[in-house]
């Protein structure tokens, strides 16, 4: 059997051959359900999330699900790909930012809605992070009070009385939280079946992790916000080293990035400290090289393709185009696939 990859972007498939195949062939799909970064809004852009899907050919690459970052509208795009609030086996949170976590109460108030009886929903994140500001950053709490607006509303109560299998407390009450403690090497943190998923520490604020996913159909890192544990230049790198040495050897890497027309030398009004949390695009391509990795996503793109203002932050030279990324990338001396991400992007991993 020779090997392919196949390569979607908004549901426009390229590269099939096609074959009848001997037995179900195992399969990963990898999408974006949202690329907006940050709290700005444009164009409709889904907030931050990453759905990686494994499977085989007999069930669409779906059998099992998983959701890493849901910022808002992550169940309208869900729901594009046939995937809906029950079907999800976990969430992993990368960092507790609202632009990558204000869709998990509308997850989790669909799943209490519909599948109350089923099993619950596994929000996996980090343990609670103390800033050196002096706050906590807390998943646990997050999700501890995800519903109570929804129980102080009388809804919760409401829609209980319509159908009592529906639990007490309302979407709080539908979500398993598992936390760890986020370390320089790359640990366990879920699994189910060949399906595993190790998370590593990275920076960006407090608590902030990176996932990497291994099935028998491939590998894809899920890096979230990480940027190089120095913020202050000279630095040798904006990536991260955690992040690094997480994705060594993986098939695809979905990064968020910062493209250097926004840099505060380039009048774009944005200050250093926002600048230089993020991860170059640059320097993604050559980290993506230093890996191996055959696929570089680019999500959580500042600014946005077409905007002309990142948040309160212009554009330099006018808006940019997907080619604008992608030839910075190439630039670094990545040789593989770039993917500028749009809502709904998708990779595919066929059987190896």
């Amino acid at each position: 059997m020779k090997h392919r990859w196949v390569f979607l972007i908004g549901g426009i498939v390229a590269g099939i051959s096609v074959a009848t195949p001997v037995a179900a062939a195992p399969c990963l799909l990898v999408t974006l359900t949202g690329v907006q970064s940050g709290p700005p809004i444009f164009n409709g852009q889904a907030g931050a999330g990453t759905l990686v899907r494994y499977g085989d050919d007999s069930d669409n690459c779906s059998a099992v699900c998983l959701q890493f970052d849901a910022g808002r509208g992550t169940n309208q795009r869900l729901s594009q790909l046939g995937v809906m609030a029950g079907q999800l086996n976990a969430v992993f949170l990368t960092h507790m930012h609202s632009d990558h976590t204000e869709g998990l109460a509308d997850v989790l108030l669909l799943r209490w809605n519909y599948n109350s009886q089923g099993p619950k929903l596994a929000v996996v994140c980090s343990t609670d992070a103390k800033s050196p500001l002096g706050h906590t950053l807390s998943c646990l709490n997050y999700v501890a009070r995800i519903g109570e607006a929804f129980v102080a509303s009388g809804e919760v109560a409401q829609r209980r009385a319509e159908d009592k299998s529906r639990l007490a407390g309302g979407p709080a009450d539908i979500a398993d939280v598992v936390t760890f403690a986020p370390s320089n090497e790359p640990h366990a943190v879920w699994s189910s079946g060949d399906v595993k998923v190790t998370a590593i520490r990275s920076t960006h604020i407090p608590g902030h992790a990176s996932y990497r996913v291994d099935t028998p159909a491939g590998s894809v890192v899920i890096a979230g916000d990480a940027g190089n544990d120095k913020f202050d230049l000279p630095r040798p790198s904006s990536t991260s080293d955690q992040v690094e040495r997480l994705a060594q050897g993986a098939d695809i890497i979905v990064h968020s990035t910062m493209h250097p027309v926004m840099g505060p030398d380039r009048n774009s009004g944005m200050p250093a400290p926002v600048y230089h949390r993020q991860a170059g695009t640059g320097d993604l391509g050559a980290m993506a090289k230093r890996t191996g990795a055959k696929f570089l996503i680019l999500t959580h793109l500042a600014p946005a393709v077409g905007a002309v203002r990142h948040g309160p932050y212009k554009v330099p030279d006018g808006p940019l185009t997907e080619e604008h990324y992608a030839k910075v990338v190439r630039a670094a001396g990545f040789a593989g696939n770039v993917v500028v991400g749009r809502d709904l992007a998708t990779v595919r991993l066929p059987a190896k």
